[in-house]
């Protein structure tokens, strides 16, 4: 594979939601509402500061398996409630410093996440693009691992069953 077209290989997920999409729009940005849902399964949010702007951030910690918390950071690049978020994502520490991924020193730095809401008679569709952002070719390659790509998809499936158990039990 050459260097482009590993540099534009994204990683897609989708689900749909019985739920509008101001709702769920709510869901996915509110702090309120992040800290009882978002996350892998097993990994709950322990701390949450979002910060809901182009040039804010989202500081956040889940508690890991071991009862350790790791920290990530998002920081927005567009922002159109209630359609449409653009997040440069990162590991992070508790101070909000740019960290390396702890098990994965391949892993990007930094990663581009673009996540779009659709509504269809009361229904919302969100769909999520994550890709590589200015990283070099053994980070993406690292990305694009079968092993990682499925570790990914298992992740963020979890985190969408938790948030559609969520906005079942708030609706």
């Amino acid at each position: 594979m050459d260097n482009q077209a590993v540099a534009t290989d994204a990683f897609v997920v989708s689900r749909t939601f019985d739920a509008p999409r101001q709702l769920v729009w709510d869901a996915w940005t509110k702090e309120e509402h992040l800290l009882k849902w978002f996350g892998p399964k097993g990994m709950p949010l322990t701390h949450a500061k979002n910060d809901l702007r182009v040039g804010g951030t989202m500081h956040y910690a889940m508690r890991m398996p071991d009862g350790s918390d790791g920290w990530g950071m998002w920081t927005y690049r567009d922002v159109r409630p209630p359609e449409y978020l653009e997040v440069i994502a990162n590991f992070s520490d508790a101070e909000g410093n740019v960290t390396r991924n702890p098990w994965k020193a391949d892993w990007p730095l930094r990663t581009l996440s673009q996540t779009t809401l659709t509504e269809d008679e009361g229904k919302t569709t969100i769909t999520l693009s994550w890709t590589p952002y200015e990283a070099t070719e053994a980070e993406r390659a690292a990305f694009n691992d079968p092993q990682a790509r499925g570790g990914m998809q298992a992740g963020w499936q979890g985190t969408l069953d938790q948030l559609e158990e969520y906005l079942g039990s708030i609706q």
